[in-house]
């Protein structure tokens, strides 16, 4: 069997669960610290499963968040209580999974202290899950600006996107639903998800 290339993939907030299990495969992940800003994808939104479907949730940015904007300089906007409303919509998806209590206020504490910056939130949240799934592999931020045609690493789009099936909390309403953020793994799963 072909060994994986080290996964590099973009800032992300709450990462899909299918980058933590790519990452793991390829016993790499290094998330690109040098590019700028680009609208779409997943650096400033996630997807959960909530009781009517998949929800998107989303991150706002301060204006002049254009492309030519560094990703490290990006600022939130907290003119609006996005956060709460976050929280909530967390709360209602996963406040009847097995390890929500777990892990939910540990996870919650790092958006309370309103991070400056897309990435510093992005990567103080994914270093937390990180840690309290006790993650084998852990990102790494590049150096310099990692061209997308590098052969020695494999991109997120290359990664299957789902993982095998596990029980949702809605799974009755709307089958297994893939590609969804860490919060559904790690609400769901808890350290099970290491084995996957």
């Amino acid at each position: 069997m072909k060994k994986q290339l080290p996964l590099l993939s973009t800032t992300a907030y709450f990462p899909p669960a299918h980058w933590f299990i790519g990452a793991r495969d390829a016993g790499a992940w290094h998330v690109e610290g040098h590019e700028n800003y680009q609208k779409g994808g997943r650096r400033n939104r996630c997807l959960i499963a909530g009781p009517n479907g998949i929800q998107t949730l989303t991150v706002p940015l301060e204006k002049g968040k254009h492309q030519r904007k560094p990703i490290r300089d990006v600022r939130i906007s907290y003119r609006s209580d996005w956060w709460r409303e976050h929280e909530q919509s967390i709360r209602t998806a996963y406040g009847r999974s097995p390890f929500y209590e777990f892990y939910a206020e540990e996870i919650f504490a790092i958006p309370r202290t309103k991070p400056e910056t897309l990435w510093e939130l992005n990567q103080r949240l994914t270093v937390a899950i990180s840690r309290l799934l006790q993650w084998p592999v852990n990102q790494n931020v590049t150096d310099d600006f990692i061209y997308p045609e590098d052969p020695q690493f494999s991109r997120p789009n290359d990664l299957p996107s789902a993982l095998l099936p596990y029980p949702q909390v809605f799974t009755d309403r709307h089958g297994y639903l893939a590609g969804l953020s860490i919060l559904d793994a790690l609400f769901c799963l808890g350290p099970g998800l290491i084995t996957r």
